[in-house]
């Protein structure tokens, strides 16, 4: 029997799941949680073998959400369920210890194969992926640049996107000022930007915003 915690704040998506897995006979749904201290209160009484999450879960972010889980509770497996472009996210939430990305546009029955071979510590990923993630077109430009990026700098750059100051940015992620600039100063590099409003035009291109 695979165990599965679900952790989404939408309620229609977290019954929607729930549904899915319930017509498998192999599946036990442990229960489900909207928030991030929702998540981490239900893993300390819990412990299922595998944590559907969206990447978007409010509270802490999704990154660090997953870096939490994969310290506190390693046995625990993470596969992120998202609204978010698997193009730019997929690779960033694997190497902060997810095992497998599947997006909320991908059929519903990729949820049940998917969660089946996260459980037997198995990589997760969609056929189309793993396509565009194998071949760069000359239209993948923009992912190209990407995949250059660090986790944390996909991070700095999605909470830039989204309208924060350095401040701003530098609390969300517990940081320093200084060090989110170097951040933004390596962004613009990789990026191939000299300025603020073209890293954040690269960021729309990303799918970031």
């Amino acid at each position: 029997m695979i165990k599965v915690l679900i952790a989404d704040n939408h309620p229609v998506v977290r019954t929607g799941i729930k549904s899915v897995l319930g017509s498998a006979a192999d599946f036990e749904v442990l229960g489900d949680v909207a928030t991030t201290t929702e998540l981490f209160a239900t893993l300390e009484i819990n412990t299922p073998d595998v944590v559907i999450m969206e990447l978007d879960i409010p509270e802490i972010n999704g990154i660090a959400t997953l870096r939490k889980i994969k310290q506190d509770h390693p046995d625990v497996k993470v596969l992120i369920y998202s609204g978010q472009s698997e193009d730019v996210y997929a690779l960033s939430t694997i190497r902060a210890g997810a095992f497998g990305y599947l997006s909320k546009t991908a059929d519903i029955d990729y949820i049940v194969n998917a969660v089946r071979k996260v459980s037997t510590g198995g990589m997760f990923i969609t056929n189309e992926l793993a396509q565009r993630l194998a071949f760069d077109e000359g239209t993948q430009k923009p992912r190209r640049f990407f995949r250059k990026l660090s986790t944390r700098e996909v991070e700095v750059l999605k909470l830039l996107a989204s309208g924060m100051r350095n401040k701003d940015v530098a609390q969300g992620l517990n940081l320093n000022e200084k060090t989110v600039s170097t951040y933004k100063a390596r962004l613009m590099k990789k990026l191939n930007v000299d300025n603020l409003v073209d890293l954040l035009q690269q960021a729309k291109a990303l799918e970031l915003y």
